[in-house]
């Protein structure tokens, strides 16, 4: 694995553990809100990440096997995943992103030069995968409307080189309007890198 697969694996960790301690604060109320994508609550935009970070992990378990595998085998669908409750949705989450996170981790050097198919998209190699998750996850944080937006975004995702129509996706989310942060819950610190906190797989060496 080269420096810039590892940095992005790296931030996509990061991304994805501020994704959750906002997904904590969220009540059952907050939840089935509407988000700031249309016709999406809340609940549907944690949902679609959760199961999106389940396709990605099956794409790269096809360029570890050479055998193609549908990106959306999951027999839990959008609608089933955003009627769980809060704990339980932000666990699907988690693991979700942890199992992803285990098999991009275990991935041989070569199987990241694998060409992917899915439909509706030109071929693109498996280390795409991790530009991809990272700006899924960046973006799907701004779509909650719960005080995370594009001021938030750390610089080198800022800068970072999208492929269309990842590019314009990122630049919709600029026109956005600031929405306030819930405050975090007394019990809970905030997070630190290299902490582990309930409910979280990051940690414990989870940077390396």
């Amino acid at each position: 694995m080269d420096a810039a697969l590892r940095e992005l694996l790296g931030q996509i960790d990061l991304a994805t553990q501020r994704l959750l301690d906002d997904a904590r604060m969220l009540t059952e109320a907050d939840l089935r809100d509407p988000s700031l994508l249309p016709g999406w609550s809340r609940a549907d935009v944690l949902a679609h990440t959760a199961l999106g970070a389940d396709a990605m992990r099956n794409l790269l378990a096809a360029a570890r096997t050479g055998q193609d595998r549908p990106a959306d085998a999951s027999a839990r669908t959008r609608e089933a995943v955003a009627a769980l409750s809060t704990a339980d949705l932000v666990t699907y989450l988690a693991d979700s992103a942890m199992a992803l996170r285990a098999v991009a981790r275990q991935l041989p050097d070569e199987a990241w030069h694998v060409q992917l198919r899915v439909p509706g998209l030109a071929p693109f190699p498996a280390a795409e995968i991790a530009s991809r998750r990272l700006t899924e996850v960046e973006l799907h944080h701004c779509d909650l409307g719960a005080g995370y937006g594009p001021a938030d975004w750390p610089d080198a995702f800022a800068a970072l080189e999208l492929a269309e129509p990842m590019r314009s996706q990122r630049q919709d989310r600029l026109g956005y309007p600031r929405t306030e942060r819930r405050a975090q819950a007394r019990h809970q610190a905030p997070f630190r890198p290299g902490q582990r906190l309930p409910g979280s797989w990051i940690g414990q060496g989870g940077g390396r």
